[in-house]
């Protein structure tokens, strides 16, 4: 499969995942992520939605990921209404390449290719206690529309952030 470049940041490069990947993306998930899925998940999310599962490479290292899958449902960012959605489902950047600007691109670059789908917004769920993460997505346009209780498996609580995508 030929290893389309969407963006570039530095000296790494933004591309669409192939299944050659998804052993390294696991090992960045395990390693800086509490929430793990099971390895069929990964090969769903990238068979169903390719386009939006997305890796940071550096010297053909995969140093960071977004998978994102494409929803039709209520909006999140219109009071009323029905809308086509893309999900962050999860996204996460090796420690040592962190404050490189790597995460807020991975998150930019999957609303460019949500939106070639007819996404109108994008949304995620992130924990409350991970500032730094809400933190960058507020400053890429994304507002807390909601809260979840005891979302996770250790009982803590997520937000969920929503945006418009291709505004």
């Amino acid at each position: 499969m030929q290893k389309e470049v969407v963006a570039r940041v530095g000296d790494y490069q933004i591309r669409q995942c192939t299944s050659d990947d998804i052993e390294q993306v696991i090992d960045i998930n395990s390693k800086t992520l509490p929430e793990h899925y099971s390895d069929h998940f990964y090969f769903e999310i990238l068979a169903e939605f390719p386009e939006t599962f997305l890796v940071a490479e550096l010297s053909g290292e995969v140093v960071g990921y977004i998978m994102c899958r494409i929803e039709y449902g209520f909006s999140h960012v219109r009071r009323l209404g029905l809308a086509r959605k893309g999900h962050i489902v999860s996204v996460a950047v090796r420690e040592e390449h962190r404050g490189k600007g790597i995460g807020g691109n991975l998150v930019i670059s999957s609303e460019g290719e949500m939106g070639k789908k007819a996404v109108t917004e994008s949304y995620l769920e992130v924990r409350v206690s991970n500032t730094q993460a809400i933190s960058l997505y507020e400053k890429l346009g994304y507002k807390t529309t909601g809260r979840l209780e005891a979302y996770y498996r250790d009982g803590e609580a997520a937000l969920v952030m929503a945006a418009q995508v291709g505004q």
